[in-house]
C-alpha cells in the first residue's frame, strides 16, 4: 500500500464542504484509507493506493482533475509520501 498526500491551500472551513462533495461523487468502495486534516495552510488529504505507480497515475490523471473541479476544490500540491510499512486503526486499551 502506498501513501500520498494532497495539499489544498485555502481556509480549511471553506475547503471542507468541497471535499465532502468530492467524496459523495466517488463510487462505493473507491476509498480504502483516507484522512483529511485541517492545517494552517488549508486541508491535507492523506490517501492510500495499492502501489506507487497507481498513485502516480491517479494523482496526475484527468479524471481526478475533473472531479476536483466539479467539487469546487483547487488543484492540490501532490506529495508521494511512501510505502505503508505498518498501520494501526481502532486500538482500545
Amino acid at each position: 500500500m502506498f501513501l500520498g498526500a494532497y495539499h489544498f491551500d485555502g481556509h480549511a472551513d471553506d475547503l471542507l464542504p468541497a471535499y465532502h462533495r468530492l467524496l459523495e461523487g466517488l463510487p462505493p468502495g473507491a476509498v480504502q484509507l483516507q484522512l483529511c486534516v485541517g492545517t494552517e495552510r488549508g486541508l491535507t488529504v492523506f490517501d492510500t493506493c495499492p502501489s506507487r505507480a497507481e498513485f502516480a497515475a491517479f494523482s496526475g490523471g484527468d479524471a481526478l482533475r475533473a472531479a476536483l473541479a466539479a467539487a469546487g476544490l483547487p488543484q492540490p500540491r501532490v506529495e508521494q509520501v511512501g510505502d505503508v510499512q505498518h498501520s494501526v486503526v481502532g486500538v482500545s486499551r
